[in-house]
């Protein structure tokens, strides 16, 4: 299963072998202040759009999902907590990530650094 994690002053989205195979994804990278929100995923609904990926009814998503203007990198897993984490100026508008440490990560991302902050 994918993970996330908080390098430095990135975000690092982390893919198995298999899931960059089947899901047609690689690892991400996005700084912190590039990041404007973040909430928790309670509905699969929240990956709109078409699909370049896998998706296992209701089971495992992973991929990218794409509509006019957006494009979301999703990873979801039936029975895992996930993040919706919107970015600003990246190649996804959208994370989409399952993973067990969601209220972790969430109060770890609300004190990510200011633009303003790390410019200094």
């Amino acid at each position: 299963m994918s993970w996330l994690e908080i390098d430095g002053h990135h975000l690092r989205v982390r893919f198995t072998r298999a899931e960059h195979v089947l899901g047609l994804v690689r690892d991400q990278s996005v700084p912190l202040t590039s990041i404007e929100s973040v909430a928790l995923v309670r509905s699969w609904r929240e990956a709109r759009g078409v699909r370049v990926g896998l998706d296992l009814l209701g089971l495992r998503r992973i991929g990218t999902w794409r509509r006019k203007g957006h494009r979301q990198l999703v990873s979801l897993a039936r029975g895992v907590p996930a993040l919706r984490i919107g970015l600003r100026g990246e190649k996804y508008d959208e994370l989409l990530i399952s993973t067990p440490e969601v209220e972790l990560l969430e109060s770890c991302l609300s004190w990510r650094p200011s633009a303003s902050a790390a410019e200094s």
